[in-house]
């Protein structure tokens, strides 16, 4: 059975991903958690994924002698692996859209990312109307996101981006959650997306999880001193 490392999960939007994708796709595997202490060489963490990643980075995909340390890749990984499961459109031309739409997510919106940290056990609506206010790049992220998802949406008739799920929803379930968190402002067709995001089956398990870690870890805290 494939491993897969993640870190805590009401921190890792990135472990996030590939965890809700198998999950939700019902594809088996075992997760082994490494809990964020620090980053440095000499840390736990590393030190549990020195002999694994060889970024030193969650999350990470083990099948065998295999190993997948960069999400996109467990991601197409999972395609190929298990064809039965269309984790990607079948159309050619959905297929291709749902590739660039999670490529320029794994590349883009660092200014939500960076201004916005997930932290699925918080609830912060007075700090998001202060960065909504403050940061003209956060709104553009966003703004960004509502056209996509609008368009999607749209185009394939919903519930999810593609009609049915798909890595893309998965890619964007963290960016649903974070804009929950920071209570960040989105007209109701989005938030509709956003709630039908965080019901589905694989996501709801993973936020149930991460709000029962109760680990504060104070580096991944910018806007609180405790919990």
């Amino acid at each position: 059975m494939p491993k897969l490392f993640i870190g805590n999960k009401n921190y890792s939007s990135w472990s996030m991903r590939p965890w809700v994708l198998m999950r939700q796709a019902g594809i088996p595997f075992e997760e082994v958690l490494v809990r964020f202490d620090a980053f440095d060489a000499g840390s736990q963490f590393k030190q549990t994924l020195a002999g694994v990643s060889p970024t030193g980075k969650v999350p990470v995909l083990q099948d065998g002698e295999l190993i997948i340390w960069d999400t996109l890749a467990i991601a197409e990984y999972l395609a190929e692996t298990f064809p039965e499961k269309r984790l990607w459109p079948l159309d050619v031309a959905a297929r291709a859209r749902a590739r660039s739409v999670c490529a320029e997510m794994h590349s883009g919106f660092s200014a939500l990312r960076s201004h916005c940290p997930q932290n699925i056990e918080a609830s912060l609506p007075e700090v998001g109307a202060l960065i909504w206010r403050d940061q003209p790049a956060v709104r553009a992220d966003v703004a960004r996101l509502v056209a996509m998802w609008r368009e999607l949406l749209s185009a394939h008739g919903g519930p999810l981006l593609f009609g049915k799920f798909s890595i893309a929803d998965a890619y964007f379930a963290p960016v649903c959650l974070r804009l929950t968190t920071y209570a960040l402002p989105v007209p109701a067709d989005i938030a509709a997306y956003v709630e039908r995001v965080a019901a589905l089956p694989g996501v709801a398990d993973w936020i149930t999880q991460a709000r029962a870690e109760q680990d504060f870890r104070e580096f991944e805290e910018p806007y609180r001193l405790k919990r």
